[in-house]
């Protein structure tokens, strides 16, 4: 069996709902706290001690950052035709993010000033898999919204692979966009060590982009002495679609969620009968070829399904509440459900809008909210990279306008203090 064939109604939605188990258990959370309290209380020599045991590499301190020469060789090391690639995919996301940036405002009501400037998050640290993986597209989705922000000091932690390197192209990403930090260091302890510094790396003010279940985990144990962006599960996505849809494409953009990941959720919602079974059948046939097969396969048999529904209503009603970090639809007028869609990470419209796209290249950021946190999380955006700070500014004149007013807050809140603050101001012998 590749993927299950079930009917949902307004009935089952509630049951169907379920994703699989993303919570760290006890043993893990364990390990982590040590971990982390470990980075916190001796700095650079845990780093090395963790690198060593998880990755297999024994650095000294010196080791630990990747040097501007070492990230330009990688650079030149890379294919033209990467390096052209990877450029543009900066440009789009640059053009993308760059609406994105909020303004500074002051308003001016009777005399007195209100407003909001927005300022950049002094130092952003920034978390890239690596390994034996490759993800230079990973350093150009959290990199540039946070330079677009203002942030001028940026530190990138990667996991190094057995030989002590950081992957080429991971290094490519970061010279074209130029991003200097680099640290050879993974894991639970990169969260740790940006969160609250080492001999090496300095404490960052903000971390984002998501990692597996120790990153997570020592993401939510960090948070208060630095903020995140959000805590990430198994990446997913669902797709709802009618007769019109093409069961290949739709088949090809299952397998590419599922390949992330055995824990990963592709979904198929339609009202076509035929359609879901051709779909079926698809997936079937291009998991014979696929690279990722055996992680596919499994991911497909444990949380694929495709849902037959009477009408897209159910379809809609599924959507705003298993709320996914993916959603495209594949309908013949896809622009008109649009508002029928109030939780999503990412809106992928019509047939030739694969998820991929959002992935690489089409300037949209690929760090999405997993786990039903689309009804309260945004995509990873340059608003996570700023801050506001609210400016008043009120002349003796202007305070007399609304100055009784707040006495009188105050005095039911039983502050008087707070009262007395603005009356000794207006109670002021004129010059």
């Amino acid at each position: 069996m590749v993927v299950q064939i079930k009917s949902l109604d307004a009935k089952n939605i509630a049951t169907e709902l379920a994703r699989p188990a993303n919570g760290a258990s006890e043993e893990i959370l364990d390990t982590v706290k040590t971990i982390v309290d470990n980075v916190q209380a001796r700095g650079d020599e845990a780093l090395i001690e963790y690198t060593q045991k998880f990755d297999g590499v024994q650095f000294s301190p010196a080791q630990l950052a990747v040097t501007v020469a070492e990230r330009d060789e990688a650079l030149a090391r890379v294919s033209a035709k990467v390096v052209a690639a990877l450029e543009l995919a900066a440009a789009r996301i640059k053009k993308f993010h760059l609406r994105q940036l909020p303004e500074s405002w002051m308003d001016t009501v009777d005399g007195g000033e209100a407003g909001q400037i927005i300022t950049p998050i002094g130092r952003a640290g920034l978390y890239v898999p690596g390994g034996s993986a490759n993800y230079p597209s990973s350093v150009l989705m959290n990199a540039i919204p946070a330079q677009i922000a203002g942030v001028t000091d940026i530190a990138l932690c990667v996991p190094p692979n057995k030989d002590g390197k950081v992957s080429d192209y991971t290094l490519a990403a970061a010279a074209i966009i130029g991003v200097k930090e680099i640290y050879r260091v993974g894991g639970a302890q990169a969260i740790a060590a940006m969160a609250f510094g080492t001999e090496t790396i300095k404490p960052v003010d903000k971390i984002a982009r998501p990692g597996n279940i120790y990153v997570a985990t020592a993401k939510k144990l960090v948070i208060g002495a630095v903020d995140i962006d959000m805590i990430a599960g198994p990446t997913e996505i669902v797709i709802v679609a009618d007769k019109g849809a093409k069961p290949d494409f739709i088949a090809a953009d299952m397998i590419a969620q599922a390949e992330h990941d055995s824990l990963a959720t592709s979904i198929l919602i339609t009202d076509n009968a035929a359609l879901g079974q051709s779909v079926k059948e698809a997936l079937f046939d291009q998991l014979k070829s696929a690279a990722r097969a055996d992680i596919a396969r499994h991911s497909l048999s444990e949380q694929g399904r495709i849902y037959i529904v009477d009408n897209l209503d159910i379809a809609f009603e599924f959507v705003n509440k298993f709320a996914p970090e993916h959603l495209e639809i594949m309908t013949a007028n896809p622009r008109e459900a649009l508002p029928e869609v109030k939780n999503a990470g990412a809106i992928f419209l019509g047939d030739y809008t694969p998820e991929a796209l959002g992935d690489y290249i089409a300037g949209s950021n690929h760090v999405l909210p997993t786990g039903s946190t689309a009804r309260f999380y945004s995509p990873l955006g340059v608003y996570d990279f700023v801050k506001w700070s609210t400016v008043l500014s009120f002349s003796k004149s202007a305070l007399s306008k609304i100055g009784e007013e707040a006495m009188i807050i105050a005095d039911i809140e039983g502050l008087s203090g707070h009262g007395n603050s603005v009356k000794i101001r207006l109670d002021e012998a004129e010059d």
